[in-house]
């Protein structure tokens, strides 16, 4: 039985900068955070760094023709700021610019839909090196990189969005250390987190006068997290995870302060938030990208695991993360009954597997294919129960760098062969081309 979805859903996918682009100090770029982080020793797995990736920035013309044999409606990708502005702010690098807007006329050309995201986590180091995210000049001089980016494709450029995934710069890069720019601070995570959102808040309009007609957004990661038992310690521990995750960015972009329960189990100071602060966070968006990968099971003793216990004979990606379905659909539900926004759109859901190619050349990939049909039906599912999903957003369009883990974890439904940057569409591609075409899963 077909599983349909609106007429005019939006079909994509997706990928960021860093991951894919390579090209590290080419045409002038400036270093990025990841850049150093990369370069650090014992930072990455196996060594790797973003330096060649998928090589991206020389064979972007190959790759809008990959998407155009898909069938993309749309394609988001990442804009690199310190392509744009290697210090972070003040001095254009004209190449870097011209870089994205040879792709931009490329996928018009296509007929893909260009949708931009300002920032994947590839802060200029220059801006590191005077406190990153920590200070609040850093959200002033992202401001002025979205007016420049947007003044320069805004004419063509028609969605945009503002950041990918807050929680993971500000969590992952200053508290838990596990990506760049790698500190282990609680107090700097909390000032992250508030700067981040007020770069949001003050670029959304400055993106409007720029790109007149378009529609700015912000993307959120959610992982709904379930309670390990039904004891009251694990519930709590579980509603609280939810507010670290989630509620400490969409409580302040709907309007609403930080979550007090939040604040007060982590004893965050608030310090940080000045005079219409939150008032330019609550900026009202056009839209809101989501991305969903699993859930978490959550006790009171829990230390950041993704899921339940490995060896616990549950379904897994590579990653070690559980296969949940059900997790985007209560994604979806649980935002559409607590928030306001009205456009909701899946901007990141697939899964790493162990891919290779057969002798024959092929990338069989039935697991991938058994994990997208499964999560795509789920949010038929959330549409059909009035959640106002216009689209979706496949992760990856390629296999590319996967941060902290390097090479060996492969996302894409497109295989490619590091050493060569052959690519190779895998059997996930041909079937998501036919969801496409038929706005529909047939099988």
């Amino acid at each position: 039985m077909a599983i349909e979805f609106p007429k005019g859903f939006t079909w994509g996918a997706a990928t960021a900068s860093y991951q894919i682009e390579g090209a590290w100090q080419a045409d002038g770029k400036g270093e990025s955070i990841w850049d150093r982080f990369s370069h650090t020793p014992g930072k990455i797995e196996n060594g790797d760094t973003g330096d060649v990736a998928a090589d991206h920035y020389y064979r972007w013309q190959e790759d809008v023709q990959l998407m155009r044999d898909l069938g993309l409606a749309a394609y988001r990708f990442s804009i690199s700021w310190p392509r744009i502005l290697p210090q972070g702010y003040g001095k254009v690098e004209p190449r870097g610019l011209d870089f994205y807007s040879r792709l931009v006329d490329g996928l018009l050309r296509a007929g893909i839909e260009p949708w931009v995201t300002l920032y994947h986590w590839d802060l200029p180091q220059a801006l590191q090196d005077r406190g990153g995210w920590v200070q609040r000049a850093t959200a002033e001089a992202y401001v002025e990189y979205a007016q420049r980016v947007a003044r320069h494709l805004g004419d063509r450029v028609k969605h945009w969005m503002t950041f990918n995934e807050p929680w993971v710069s500000a969590v992952l890069g200053h508290h838990f250390g596990m990506h760049a720019p790698g500190q282990r601070d609680l107090p700097a995570t909390m000032r992250a987190i508030h700067h981040l959102l007020l770069a949001h808040g003050w670029a959304v309009p400055a993106i409007r006068q720029e790109s007149k007609g378009s529609q700015v957004g912000i993307v959120l990661n959610y992982t709904p997290a379930h309670p390990a038992s039904d004891r009251e310690e694990d519930v709590l521990a579980a509603h609280l995870e939810d507010g670290w995750v989630m509620r400490m960015y969409l409580d302040p972009l709907s309007g609403r302060p930080y979550p007090a329960d939040v604040v007060a189990a982590k004893d965050l100071s608030l310090e940080v938030v000045g005079p219409g602060d939150m008032a330019a966070i609550a900026t009202p968006v056009d839209f809101l990208g989501l991305n969903n990968y699993t859930r978490q099971v959550v006790g009171q003793k829990y230390d950041f695991e993704l899921g339940v216990k490995k060896g616990d004979g549950v379904e897994r990606t590579e990653m070690g993360w559980e296969v949940y379905p059900e997790s985007i659909y209560e994604m979806l539900m649980q935002v559409s009954r607590d928030y306001p926004f009205k456009s909701l759109y899946i901007t990141e859901n697939g899964a790493a597997f162990t891919d290779r190619v057969s002798p024959t050349g092929e990338v069989n990939d039935p697991q991938r294919i058994s994990y997208l049909r499964r999560y795509l039906a789920q949010v038929a599912r959330a549409i059909a129960e009035g959640a106002p999903v216009k689209g979706y957003f496949v992760w990856s369009l390629m296999d590319n760098f996967e941060w902290a883990l390097g090479y060996r974890m492969r996302f894409g439904v497109i295989y490619v062969d590091y050493e060569t940057q052959q690519r190779i569409p895998k059997a996930s591609a041909r079937w998501y081309r036919g969801v496409i075409a038929n706005n529909a899963i047939l099988d």
